[in-house]
This record gives structure tokens, sequence and C-alpha cells, in this order.
């Protein structure tokens, strides 16, 4: 699997395209939970995202890939990798400004460096794994928001972030052992139905009521969160997984806090002090250090992508 400074220009694209979305993801849920609770927002995101992808994944002819074992083990993914990772994050965003939040999300990749030893084989060259670390110590210094957003984040709100970047992180580096890069895109719709079915039985157990206020603006949240930031998202997401190691792409995701913060200046008034200056340079640091370390991730076992 080539690292990403072998992509193409249009995988270059693709990639900054998922970034983006996925940047502005962090204000657009915060825009929907003024309408429905959190485990509304996120069963209605999985479900419409689900949706979408299913119509994508039929009009590709992509069906097939899968047998009975393989379809199993995408549904039971959706959990960590959907349904345990959005209501986390969206019950914590109620609270958690979007720039925060997306800071303590992407912590993600530290997770995925972690787990992908153990899950995957592979071993990060000492330059990728200080890398990472200057990365993590850039979103730390980033995370000082703090002129007109919340300058403290509560302990079960920086509990629930960081348990649902563990949760992605686990679904992500399980993935991409698990299935085959033929796989991936019929395993991506099944791990969204069973995140979606998860999210439901959650919603009807735990909050059944406040039923969402429709609007206008929850239905601009739920086309951005779940048409673009997640069927369009994942589909990118999920075709990347399968050509380079979770270790090395996840990396890259340092960017989407960017987005979120820049976003969240505008919409929610949030501002970047000094630190946070810092911060974005060490993050920016931290991807050249992955980018230039090409073949240091490398694995220990049979590589089946």
């Amino acid at each position: 699997m080539p690292p990403p400074s072998t992509w193409s220009w249009s995988t270059r694209g693709a990639f900054l395209l998922l970034v983006l979305v996925w940047g502005l993801n962090y204000p657009f849920v915060n825009l929907g939970l003024e309408f429905a609770s959190p485990l509304w927002l996120a069963t209605l995101r999985a479900g419409l995202g689900a949706l979408t992808t299913l119509a994508v994944v039929t009009a590709q002819r992509s069906w097939g890939t899968l047998g009975p074992a393989g379809r199993r083990d995408a549904l039971l993914l959706g959990l960590p990798n959907t349904a345990v990772f959005f209501g986390l994050w969206f019950w914590a965003a109620q609270s958690v400004t979007p720039g925060i939040a997306a800071v303590m999300i992407y912590t993600f990749p530290l997770w995925v460096a972690v787990l992908s030893l153990p899950v995957l084989g592979y071993h990060l060259a000492a330059v990728q794994w200080g890398s990472v670390a200057v990365g993590f110590v850039g979103v730390a210094l980033i995370s000082q928001v703090g002129i007109a957003g919340k300058t403290v984040v509560s302990l079960p709100a920086a509990s629930a972030l960081l348990a649902a970047a563990v949760a992605w992180a686990l679904g992500t580096v399980v993935f991409q052992r698990r299935f085959q890069r033929t796989e991936m895109m019929e395993a991506n719709a099944y791990q969204l139905v069973g995140g979606t079915v998860g999210l439901i039985v959650a919603t009807a157990i735990l909050a059944p009521l406040p039923v969402p206020v429709a609007s206008t603006d929850l239905f601009a949240s739920l086309v951005w969160i779940g048409i673009l930031g997640t069927a369009l998202a994942y589909v990118i997401w999920f075709t990347l997984l399968g050509r380079t190691p979770a270790a090395t792409l996840s990396a890259y995701l340092f960017l989407v806090p960017v987005v979120a913060l820049a976003a969240s200046a505008v919409f929610f008034g949030e501002r970047l002090t000094l630190l946070q200056l810092v911060g974005v340079a060490l993050v920016l640091a931290s991807i050249f250090g992955i980018a230039r370390a090409q073949g240091g991730s490398t694995p220990s076992g049979d590589d089946r992508r």
C-alpha cells in the first residue's frame, strides 16, 4: 500500500475534500443539536448516510464481495465505528464548542497508531512516531480556545469525546484488518446499517423524546452531516483505507480540526490564540514528517490488501 506522498493528484484532491467536509461537520452538528437531541441527531445522520451509501453501492454494482461472515462482521463493526462514535460525540457536543470537539475527537490518529501494532502488525518508524507525537502536542495547543468560547471542558464531556475517538480508531484498524480492498465499499454500507440499527435501539430505550423539530436548519444540518459528511466522506475514507496503512492515513487527518477551528471562528466566534497558532504550525510539521517517512509503516504479517 503506497504512502500518501505517492497518491495521484485526483486522490489528493479527494482527500482534501474529505478533510473539508469532515472539518465542517462540527459546526453543522452544533446547528443540528438546536433542533434534535444527540441520539436523535446521531440516528438521523447514520440513517441518511446509510440510505445514501446503499444507493451508491447499488449504482456502482459493488454488491456480492462479502460472504455471510463478512456481512455479519461489517454489521457488528458499525457499533464502535458509527453508533458509539456518533452517540458519544453528539452527546458531548451539547456543552463543547465545535473547535474543541474536533480537537478532542482528532486524538484519533494517536489511538490508531497505538492500535495498529497489535491489530494490524504495522511498525511505525521512529520519525513517524515522533511526527504523531508532535501533531498531538499541536492538537493540545489548538485546544486553547478561550476568547469567545468555553475554556474548560467538563470531565464527562472530555471523556465522552476521547472514548468516541478510541471507538472510531478501533473500528478503523479492525476494519482494515478484516476486509480486502475490493470489499471496502460493501462493508462500509453494512457497517453504516449496523450502526444505524444500534442507534435506533439506543434512542428508543434512552431518549425517545423529544422528537426532533422539523426546520430548514435541521434539514441543512442533516444534508451536510448525513449525505456529505457520512455517505460521500465514507466512500472516500474507505477507498483510501484500502490503499494506505491506517496509521499513516489517519495522521493526515490532523488537518480536520484546523478546518473545524476556522469554521467555528466564523460561525461561533471562537478565536485563535498565539498558542493555537503554534499548534497549527506543529500540526503541519507533523504532517510533513509523516509524508517524508516513506515506507516507514511496514507490516509484520501478511499484507492482504
